[in-house]
C-alpha cells in the first residue's frame, strides 16, 4: 500500500531534523515529501505536494501555523494537521480545534508521542480509504444493474406509469439522455411466427434495431416479451426518416433471422410524459397490419391522419433552430433553415398562414438576439422595425437566404462573446490588482466579491489565462512597483514595503530578495552605483 505524505513545517532547524531523523517513516506508513522553515514555503510546497499529513510549529516566519492550518483545509479538505507549540496555552489548543486540527502536541517533542499520533491519524486515514473504496464498489455495482434500472424506466415510460413532469428527473438519475430536438417517438415490434425459438427472437430484434438505428440516439429494450424502442427526432431526422430506417431492419429479419417482423411507429409528442400515448398509437398501428400487411413498419399517422391542424412554427421547430444557432455551426444552421422551408413548401400555404409561419420565425429569432443581449441592427440591419412579412421576399429560397444570414450573424456573435468573456474577466482582475496592491488585505475573496464570480472557479480561470496564480501575480505588481520606487525615490525601505501592502518589513524583504536574488537596500545600491 502506497504510504501516506507528510510535509514538516518548523523554523527551527534542529527540531525539523531530529524528527525527520528519529521517525521510522516506512514502519509507520508515511513518507516525508517536503520540509519548510517558514509558513510560506509551507504553503507554496503543500500546494504542489499535496501531502496528507501536515506537521506544522505554531509560530513561523510570515505565516503562522494556525493560518497556514486554516488556508489548506479549504485547499486540502482532505488531510490531516498536526500543530507543535512551545506555548502550553488553552487559546492556541481552541484556535486549533475550530480549524479541524487532528492533533496538538506541546514542545518539547517527545519521539514516543509523535509516533503514537502519527499510528492514530494512519487509522483515520486508512479508515477513510477504506470507506472511499466501498464507494467506488457500490458505484461500480450501480452501474453493473443500472442496464436492467434504465430497461424498467423505459418500460413504465411507456405504459405512462411515471408521474407527469418526473420523467426528464427520473432519466437524469439514471444516465440516460433523452435530449431531443424534434420530440419523441415510440415503436412496437410484433414477431411472426417462424424463425428463431421465440426466447431469442426478441432479444435478436433488439439487436438489429440498435445496429441500425445507433447513430440517430434511439433507446432500445424489452418489452412485453417483444423489442421497442425511443426515437429522440433531432434535426435532419423526423418520423419518416424513422420509419425508412425501420423498414429496413423490418426486411433484414426477414433475410437473415427468417422472421416476419413488423413494426408499430406512434405520433410524435414534444413531452416525455406523451410517450405513453405516442405507445397507444404504436399499438393501434400493429392492430391494422392484417390490412396493410406484415414485415414493414406501420406509421400510425398515414392511417389515422389527425384533421384540422394548421400550418405553424411549432415548440419543436424553435428549438431545433435555436439550439442550432447556440450549439451547432454553420452546416447545422442551414440544416434547420432548410428544414423549416420545405416545411413550407410542402404545406404550399395561402398567404396568410405563410406571413403568420414567418413572423413566429422572426419572433424566433428577435428572442435569440435579445437573450445574448446583441444589439438589434447588428443582427437585422440599421433601421430594422420588424415590419417584414414573408411575401415581402421574391421566393420562398429567398426568404429562406434571409433567415440563415440572420442566424449566422447571431451565432458568430454569440461565439465572438464568449471567447472574449474571459479575456475581459482577467483584465478586469488585473486593473483591481493595479488599483487595490498597495492595501494589505487584497485578497482572492475580496476580488470575486468585486467580480461576482465564485474563487474556486476564478482561480482556475486566472491560472489559464495567465500562466500564473493570484498570488504570484500580485506579488509580481507589488514587486515591480517597490522596485521603481527604490531606484526613483529616496523613501526608507518600511514605507516602501507598506505602500505596496506588505505591513511587515521583514517579509517584504524576504519577498524582494525571493524575487530580485537580492535585498532591497543592496538593490538600490547597485541602482546608485550604476548612476554615480
Amino acid at each position: 500500500m502506497e504510504p501516506y505524505k507528510v510535509l514538516l513545517a518548523d523554523d527551527e532547524e534542529d527540531i525539523r531534523v531530529g524528527i525527520s531523523q528519529k521517525m521510522d517513516w516506512a514502519e509507520l506508513g508515511f513518507t516525508l515529501v517536503g520540509e519548510a522553515d517558514n509558513g510560506q514555503d509551507a504553503l507554496e510546497l503543500a500546494e504542489s505536494l499535496l501531502p496528507d499529513v501536515v506537521l506544522t510549529d505554531i509560530k513561523m516566519p510570515f505565516l503562522d501555523g494556525l493560518e497556514l492550518c486554516r488556508i489548506l483545509t479549504e485547499q486540502l479538505p482532505a488531510s490531516k494537521f498536526v500543530v507543535f507549540s512551545g506555548f502550553d496555552d488553552f487559546e492556541y489548543a481552541k484556535q486549533a480545534i475550530q480549524m479541524n486540527v487532528s492533533e496538538y502536541i506541546l514542545k518539547p517533542i517527545n519521539a514516543a508521542e509523535l509516533s503514537a499520533v502519527l499510528r492514530r491519524l494512519k487509522d483515520q486515514l486508512d479508515q477513510e480509504r477504506t470507506e472511499r473504496q466501498n464507494m467506488e464498489f457500490f458505484r461500480s455495482q450501480y452501474a453493473e444493474s443500472l442496464p436492467v434500472l434504465q430497461e424498467l424506466f423505459y418500460t413504465r415510460l411507456l405504459d405512462g406509469r411515471i408521474p407527469p413532469g418526473q420523467e426528464a428527473a427520473q432519466a437524469r438519475r439514471l444516465d440516460i439522455d433523452l435530449y431531443s430536438e424534434g420530440g419523441w417517438v415510440a415503436a412496437l415490434a410484433h414477431i411472426g411466427s417462424g424463425g428463431l425459438k421465440s426466447t431469442m427472437a426478441p432479444l435478436s430484434i433488439q439487436q438489429l434495431l440498435e445496429e441500425n438505428l445507433s447513430h440517430v440516439g434511439c433507446k432500445t429494450f424489452l418489452y412485453n416479451d417483444a423489442a421497442a424502442l425511443i426515437a429522440a427526432l433531432q434535426k435532419g431526422f423526423t418520423v419518416y426518416d424513422l420509419i425508412q430506417v425501420l423498414g429496413r431492419v423490418c426486411t433484414l429479419a426477414g433475410s437473415y433471422l427468417g422472421l416476419t417482423l413488423t413494426i408499430g411507429v406512434g405520433a410524435p409528442c414534444q413531452q416525455l410524459g406523451g410517450l405513453a400515448q405516442s405507445a397507444a398509437g404504436a399499438r393501434a398501428a400493429l392492430d391494422y397490419r392484417a390490412f396493410v400487411g406484415r414485415g414493414r413498419a406501420i406509421y400510425i399517422g398515414d392511417l389515422e391522419p389527425e384533421s384540422g391542424v394548421s400550418l405553424s412554427f411549432d415548440e419543436s421547430d424553435e428549438h431545433a433552430l435555436a439550439s442550432a444557432v447556440k450549439l451547432g455551426g454553420e452546416a447545422e444552421i442551414r440544416s434547420a433553415v432548410e428544414s423549416l422551408t420545405e416545411k413550407l413548401r410542402d404545406a404550399n400555404p395561402p398567404p396568410g398562414p405563410y406571413n403568420l409561419f414567418f413572423l413566429e420565425l422572426l419572433t424566433c429569432l428577435l428572442k435569440l438576439t435579445r437573450r445574448a443581449n446583441l444589439a438589434m441592427e447588428d443582427v437585422f440591419g440599421t433601421g430594422f422595425t420588424g415590419a417584414v412579412q414573408a411575401t415581402d421576399f421574391p421566393s420562398l429560397e429567398a426568404m429562406g437566404e434571409w433567415c440563415l444570414e440572420r442566424c449566422l450573424r447571431i451565432q458568430s456573435m454569440i461565439h465572438r462573446q464568449r471567447s472574449d468573456s474571459a479575456g475581459r474577466t482577467v483584465e478586469q482582475a488585473k486593473e483591481f490588482i493595479r488599483q487595490h496592491y498597495r492595501e494589505s488585505d487584497l485578497s482572492v475573496e475580496r476580488l470575486c466579491a468585486h467580480l461576482h464570480l465564485s474563487p474556486a472557479y476564478f482561480s482556475t480561470l486566472f491560472k489559464r489565462e495567465t500562466g500564473m496564480s493570484f498570488t504570484a501575480y500580485v506579488t509580481v505588481v507589488r514587486m515591480e512597483a517597490a522596485a521603481e520606487a527604490l531606484r526613483g525615490t529616496e523613501e526608507k525601505t518600511y514605507l516602501i514595503a507598506r505602500q505596496c501592502g506588505y505591513e511587515d518589513p521583514n517579509y517584504f524583504s524576504y519577498v524582494f530578495k525571493k524575487q530580485f536574488g537580492m535585498s532591497p537596500t543592496k538593490y538600490r545600491g547597485s541602482r546608485d552605483a550604476v548612476h554615480a
